[in-house]
């Protein structure tokens, strides 16, 4: 595939890497000029190139790798009809107060669609652990391959989604709508556990049971029409 990553921190640098492991056509960018990160991105990911973020935006798949705070100064008309995939968590610590990411009616990704309209957003590899993003990956098949969830709208996104992250080594879990991504955000049990592929179907399937879940089925039911 032709993947374009939209940051160049650990967890965008990873997944560059995974994503060239897999045979994958790789463009990385950050906010500014491409030539300063040239030296991390081909140590990091050899054969990826290092571009302006436009043509990163520009590919057929577009992993979200930056802070959220900053997705809403993303090229949003370059990735119109693409495959975005939020990778993306709400950190308030580092984001700042943001009600609109807080919300529990509704999934931060959501909320991320709304910023990126026309874009085919689909929820994923934000709830994996960079160690296991870059050490665990096995062929598929392998018993102790690990789960990814992957949530979204677009049925034909998700499964373009789901195919990238086979190839990366990693079995896609579908959890259903982008709202179901609430199911795997910071602060429930899937978040950071690196889970083998049918503990993580478990872990999504008990998430109404865990505290979080309660908070968010009430705040939703009482925000029903």
């Amino acid at each position: 595939m032709d993947i374009g990553v939209l940051g160049a921190g650990r967890v965008g640098l990873v997944l560059a890497a995974r994503a060239r492991a897999a045979g994958h056509d790789v463009r990385v960018a950050a906010s500014g000029d491409p030539h300063l990160i040239e030296a991390d991105v081909s140590v990091a990911a050899p054969g990826a190139r290092a571009v302006w973020a436009q043509k990163a935006a520009s590919a057929r798949v577009v992993l979200l790798a930056v802070p959220i705070s900053k997705a809403r100064a993303l090229p949003v008309e370059a990735m119109a009809g693409r495959v975005v995939v939020d990778a993306m968590n709400y950190w308030w610590e580092n984001d700042g107060h943001r009600p609109e990411l807080a919300d529990p009616t509704t999934s931060t990704s959501e909320t991320v669609a709304s910023w990126l309209p026309g874009a085919r957003l689909v929820k994923a590899l934000n709830h994996a652990s960079v160690w296991e993003l870059e050490h665990l990956a096995l062929p598929a098949g392998h018993p102790d391959r690990r789960g990814i969830a992957v949530a979204g709208d677009d049925s034909d996104a998700v499964t373009t989604v789901c195919e990238l992250i086979d190839s990366l080594g990693f079995d896609p879990v579908r959890a259903g709508r982008l709202a179901e991504g609430v199911r795997f955000e910071p602060g429930t049990e899937a978040f950071g556990a690196d889970a083998l592929t049918a503990d993580l179907r478990a872990m999504l399937e008990r998430f109404w049971d865990s505290q979080r879940g309660r908070v968010v089925a009430r705040a939703r039911a009482a925000s029903a029409p």
